[in-house]
This record gives C-alpha cells, structure tokens and sequence, in this order.
C-alpha cells in the first residue's frame, strides 16, 4: 500500500448528507467522497415522502417544532429540534436552487406554489415532495452537481474498514487522520489522509432481517466511530416503517406514509379497519404506534401480513400522486386503484447514532458525523416523518460552515501507518461470513424487533457476544472482504443495540419492552449514552 490519498475533506457516503456537505465545500478545498457502491446507491435514492418544513401561512415553526417534541417522547434537545426546522424554508430553497424539481400546484390566486403532503405525527401539511419519489429527485441532482464539480474526487465502489487517529501536532490528544478503504475491483486497501474526516454513511436497518433499507446500510459510520473512541447514544431507538410492500420478490419497497396521509386505511385480513383501536389519530399516528399496532394484530391472528387501501379515491389522484408506488404495485400484481395491497412493518431508521453537537463534531477532534449515522438530539426517542432528510441538509450546512472555520488551523497529516497483510491468508471459508450474518440479522429481527423483554435482550446479547469472538478470530486471520467488514460492523451496532435496549428500564417512543411497559415517570428523561471501556479501547486499537 505504498500510495496514499490526500485531501483536506474526506467524506465518506454519498447520500443527501455527504453529498451536500462536499458540494458546499467543494467551493473551497478539495474534497474525496467514498461511496460503497454507485454513488447514487443509499438510502437517499429509495426515499419516497419528502422533506417537512414550515411553508404554508396557516403552519408555524412553533407547530412544527411541538409535532417534532411529541413524537420524541421528551428526548429531543429542543434547542437542537428549534435549530432544524428554524432552517427549514432554507434548506427547501437551496435544493430548489440546485435543480430539485419539487411538485408544485396552481392556487385559486393563479400562483404556483409547493404541493404539501401531511404526513403521520404532522398537524398540518409541511412535507414537500417531488411526486413520491423525493429521495431519487434530490440524490440524482446532488450526484449530477458533484460528478460536474472539478475540486470533487469520487470514490465509488469503495468501503471504508477503520479510521486513522494519531496526536495532533504538539498535543497529546488524538485527532483523525483518515481512513483505511478497500478497493475491491483491485483487491487492496488504500490509505486515505485528510485534514477533516466527516461520516455521511447512513444507518444500519440490514442488522434487521426484514429492512426498508438497502444493502450498503450496514452500520459502518457508527461502528468505526466507536471504535476510535466516540460515544455513541439511543441505539435501542429502530424505528420500523410500518408499511413494507408484503411479497417475496419486493425487496425492500416502502409504500410511502404519505398513502395514508391522504386518506389510506390500515385493514385485517378481514376488511375490518383496527387503528382507531390503538390510537385517536388512527392511521396519522406516528410510526412507532402504527408499526406496533400491525406487529400485534399480525401477531394475534397469525397473519402473515396486514392491508392498506386507498382504493376509494379516484383513480386519477392515485396514479398522480403516487405514481411510483402505482407502477411498482402493479409490476407485483397489484392494482392500488382497485384493492387493499398486502404490507408489514420493517426496519427503517435508527434515532441513535455517533454523538455530535450541532455543527457535527464528534468527541474525536477533527471528525464529523452528519446524517443517519450521526445523533443530533432532533429525533429524541422517535422520528417524524420527513425529518430526516431535513436533517441531512441543515447538519450538511453547519458542517460545512465549521469546518470552514477551522481549516486555516488545521494540520496536515502526515504519512499514515502501512496496512499491514503480511500474516494475513486468502480465506477459503467464506461460509462463515455466509452463515453468521444470516444468524445475526434473524435473532436480531426475533428477539430485538418491535417488542422486547429482557429475557430476549439477555438471550441476543449472548448470541452476539459468541459471534463478535469468531467474526474477531476471522478478521485476525484472513484478508478483507466486502461481506467480512460489512458483516464486523453490523455485529458491533448489534451489540450496542442490545446494550442500549438492556440498559432502559421502561418503554419510550420506538422502544418497547413488555418488562416495562410504562414510561419511567420518576425521574426525568435521559439519553443512553454508551462509552467504550479500557479493554475494548486496547482492542479497538488493535
């Protein structure tokens, strides 16, 4: 590995975070974006509702705000929660300027104006959308811009394995340095040096066996960070979309809360609609209370899945508004304009992440967090809808303007240490991997799923404990794969999952424990907050 990269910003994922933050940054220094896959491929492309803010005369920052403290069950920060949707109008229009083609509709006055969708845990209409495929329009813009931008170096088909750290000039504290990244069409591991390193690697929903997700979202960002010494917080707060396009041939498609906020109804098997019996909002109840409410009636019955029909609205409106999730539904069978289709919950989002403050500085000098994979305190212990891309733009934004502040001061790093191979062999027991990643993602899904106990956490943390040994024994011994670092980060988020959910005795937002199945009322609301400890530093290290 003789030849090492060097940049003054190293982003690593290209989804609406990273990608937003280096075309910002992009205006002033050279920056490297690593992308496991094609650049477009994350959890960005797949989104389908879109991006809240507070556009209309008759909705106001404080309604949002409140909507966002509700759903967070009282862990938002609301300074943090103040902060982002504050830069809500900001953050539509830049998108809007960059070429985001957002729907937009006449008024009665002759005006074009945004068209807002209202969406579950909202009180007004605030969810600007392009169509209902706002996650598409807004990567393949960013993506076009960056692959334009001459000081932007893309890395696609390359997977970050661990971040750098070493003291800072004339200090003893460490600050990072850069990244190890594996470049699988050539088979080697490159050095990546850089004077800031930012995390935009999403979250971790393929620790699940049943995921939202796609398949790069594997937990990286949170697991290097943690092992270079950042805190990680409220990592038992997975956020499970309710509504999972139920067939064996639709991987992951999300039909998009949006159907229900314009009037789609949840069904039994049955015909008989149930919401209304777990909560006054029925079917705009935040998603925690919707997904737990389908697990149960699932669970109840035996059934294998639950319906949603919007099929008494015209034909037209369906077919404009969702013009996606129409066409998909048919490629499968179904006609959304005629029948109730077949859904269940999967997982979605993780509310946890690496600790940052809200320019998305971690407790490692000189690293970012933005994004998924980055814990704001805007969520709290449960996400609204289309906060989270709202999220990505405005945390992109102050990144931005602090790393711009500290670029005059900020050393380059020097030469980083030769990845060493030399007592490593090609592995010729790639079943191991095979195996062990299809172990984790099924007790995961049956025992850390939607409804807990401590007997199943207890149960999960002892399965997780016995494959982190082997998947460490394995990575000892053999070379890098793909699938082999991928799979050493979901075991770690695994753990610190488990740990987070063991550690909460009551249930909050989007955890749940039959245990405890009351929130904690004697003391205030606190943040799980996991630190590494002496041994697991030393190993970490190593």
């Amino acid at each position: 590995m003789a030849h090492q990269h060097q940049y003054d910003v190293l982003v690593i994922g290209s989804g609406a975070s990273g990608l937003s933050l280096a075309l910002q940054l992009a205006e002033h220094v050279r920056i490297a974006v690593l992308s496991k896959g094609p650049l477009q491929e994350g959890a960005t492309l797949y989104a389908q509702g879109g991006v809240s803010a507070v556009l209309d005369a008759c909705d106001s920052i404080g309604s949002h705000v409140q909507d966002t403290l509700d759903a967070g069950a009282g862990l938002c920060k609301p300074e943090i929660v103040e902060f982002v949707v504050n830069h809500g109008r900001e953050s539509i229009q830049w998108l809007f300027d960059l070429g985001v083609d957002f729907t937009k509709v006449r008024r009665s006055d002759g005006r074009m104006d945004y068209h807002l969708h209202r969406e579950g845990g909202h009180s007004h209409r605030r969810i600007v959308h392009a169509a209902d495929a706002t996650g598409s329009a807004i990567e393949r813009t960013l993506e076009s811009k960056a692959r334009a931008h001459h000081r932007i170096d893309l890395f696609e088909h390359h997977v970050a394995i661990d971040l750098v750290t070493g003291p800072r000039l004339g200090l003893a504290t460490n600050r990072c340095l850069g990244a190890y990244v594996y470049d699988p069409e050539n088979d080697r591991v490159v050095a990546f040096r850089a004077r800031f390193v930012v995390l935009a690697t999403g979250g971790a929903g393929k620790v699940y066996l049943y995921t939202s997700n796609p398949d790069v979202s594997t937990g990286d960002g949170i697991a290097m960070a943690w092992r270079v010494g950042c805190r990680i917080a409220n990592m038992e707060f997975i956020q499970f979309h309710p509504t999972l396009l139920y067939h064996p041939e639709a991987k992951s498609f999300l039909i998009t809360e949006a159907v229900r906020g314009e009037g789609g109804k949840l069904l039994l098997p049955d015909g008989q609609p149930f919401m209304h019996r777990f909560d006054p909002r029925a079917e705009l109840a935040p998603r925690d209370i919707v997904a737990r409410a389908i697990d149960h009636e699932m669970k109840r019955l035996g059934s294998d899945s639950v319906y949603l029909d919007i099929s008494h609205k015209p034909a037209e409106f369906i077919a404009s508004h969702f013009p996606t999730v129409y066409a998909r539904c048919l490629r499968f069978g179904f006609d959304l304009t005629k029948e109730p289709i077949p859904v269940v919950p999967a997982a979605h989002y993780i509310c946890g992440g690496v600790v940052t403050d809200r320019y998305g500085r971690t407790d490692v000098p000189g690293l970012y967090a933005i994004g998924e994979a980055a814990c704001t305190g805007l969520h709290g212990a449960n996400r609204i809808a289309s906060n989270s891309l709202l999220e990505c733009v405005v945390f992109a934004h102050s990144a931005y303007q602090d790393i711009c502040r500290a670029l005059e001061g900020a050393p380059e790093p020097g030469e980083l240490p030769v990845w060493d191979e030399s007592r490593v062999t090609d592995s010729d027991e790639e079943v191991v991997v095979s195996h062990n990643w299809d172990e984790l993602r099924r007790f995961m899904w049956d025992y850390v799923g939607i409804e807990r106990t401590t007997k199943r956490l207890q149960r999960a943390k002892h399965r997780v404990d016995l494959l982190r040994a082997e998947i460490a024994e394995y990575y000892g011994n053999f070379r890098v794969s793909n699938d082999l670092i991928e799979l050493r980060n979901l075991v770690e988020v695994a753990e610190l999952i488990i740990r987070s959910a063991l550690q909460r005795k009551e249930s909050r937002g989007l955890h749940y424990t039959r245990d405890y199945p009351e929130p904690d009322t004697a003391r205030p609301p606190r943040d799980t907050v996991l630190c590494l400890g002496p041994s697991q530093q030393d190993h970490a290290a190593a």
